[in-house]
């Protein structure tokens, strides 16, 4: 049996254009949703996982840091070139934006759009600070941080607040995409703690840490909640369609960004909360960071090996793609926090293929999101791809 294939913002199965397509600005944006904050997301996270490599030498590779920079400075651009774009397509095509809050499989991309405030923000704490100085770089991160925390917290109840009471998605509409706005509370979480030492001393700074720790349990909880249901799927309903196969990285997100989190507690407890809680972050730091890195190898095996699968069986490029980049980056930033805190050799080196393998997602998606925009596809209006074949047994892989 086939199972019905939620419909995605992606565009596969167009026809291909010779030369850079034009259209009127107005209509340009009309098929522009909001999971193109993606690209902004998988940009940022070069640019932070990079510049925590560890690498062992004393400064590091000559230049790496500026690359990193460059990177951040992209994130930037594309990130107001797309607030722009959608604000255009709000205003001009409120039709499609309703669409897309209606849309089961488009609602939860909504959660992009903070994530990808909040990695430009912390990115800039991280190098941004380098060419745009410290308090330039404080002011930015504190505006996106509350900007993308304010949108994440909203997003992260209203859309399964309509999955509930509208969009009423069967069994076989589960994806991995559900964790897109339960996941953005979290990148909170691990990016708030570093503006911490930039608060003033005493229960401010107590506040926003505990705030961040509360937005930890929230978007965890919501994900142990949510990810039984997206594994039980493929184990009873088989591997997704080819469009959707790459969208299982998303997973990677929350384990990823959750064990950053605990890294990120521990370095900012010290003199913010009293002892022996302080103590105790970096206890769990470790304690939950190892077996939760553990379990993001299984999955990344898991998805690598379908993802392999589906591109044997002829998978287009579609932009889930960038889901390759995003929830990578998140395994970098965990790993090298636990090899900090380990001193483990192990950790530098996973840390250091990981960030491997983020490099080569990004490059891959980047030069097909850039072809596709030239001829114009990806802009174009969706059309249906061809129907894949149906399994001929039960047991088909």
């Amino acid at each position: 049996m086939v199972t019905a294939v939620p419909r995605l913002p992606t565009h596969r199965g167009h026809t291909p254009h010779t030369g850079p397509a034009t259209h009127p600005p107005a209509t340009a944006v009309r098929h522009l949703g909001p999971n193109w904050y993606a690209p902004v997301m998988g940009t940022a996270i070069v640019a932070t996982a990079g510049a925590g490599l560890p690498l062992g030498l004393p400064h590091g590779v000559p230049g790496l840091r500026t690359v990193c920079a460059a990177f951040w400075a992209l994130s930037l651009a594309l990130l107001i070139g797309l607030l722009v774009a959608r604000a255009a397509h709000w205003i001009h095509h409120r039709d499609r934006a309703a669409a897309h809050l209606m849309d089961p499989a488009t609602a939860p991309f909504y959660g992009c759009l903070s994530m990808a405030l909040l990695a430009v923000g912390g990115g800039a704490l991280v190098v941004g600070r380098d060419w745009i100085g410290t308090p330039a770089a404080v002011a930015l991160d504190a505006v996106l941080f509350t900007v993308g925390t304010l949108i994440g917290l909203t997003v992260a109840v209203a859309v399964p607040f309509l999955m509930i009471t509208r969009h009423r998605p069967d069994a076989s509409q589960i994806s991995a995409v559900w964790l897109l706005p339960l996941v953005a509370p979290m990148v909170s979480a691990a990016l708030g703690p570093a503006l911490v030492p930039h608060l003033p001393a005493g229960a401010p700074r107590a506040t926003l840490l505990l705030a961040c720790l509360a937005m930890f349990g929230l978007s965890l909880l919501a994900t142990l909640v949510t990810l039984p249901m997206i594994f039980a799927r493929l184990l009873t309903g088989g591997p997704p369609p080819l469009a959707l196969t790459p969208a299982l990285f998303l997973v990677l997100g929350p384990l990823g960004q959750s064990t950053t989190a605990t890294d990120r507690f521990a370095a900012a407890a010290p003199g913010v909360v009293p002892a022996p809680y302080d103590q105790g972050f970096a206890v769990l730091a470790v304690l939950y960071g190892v077996p939760v890195l553990g379990f993001a190898l299984f999955w990344l095996a898991l998805a690598g090996a379908l993802v392999v699968r589906a591109h044997r069986r002829g998978m287009r490029f579609t932009m889930t793609w960038w889901a390759f980049t995003f929830p990578v980056g998140t395994c970098v930033t965990g790993a090298e926090g636990l090899a900090r805190r380990t001193g483990l050799v192990v950790y530098d080196a996973l840390a250091i293929a990981l960030f491997a393998l983020l490099l080569t997602a990004w490059t891959v998606a980047a030069a097909h999101t850039a072809r596709g925009l030239f001829s114009g596809r990806l802009l174009a209006a969706p059309r249906p791809g061809p129907a894949e074949p149906a399994p001929t047994t039960a047991c088909t892989t």
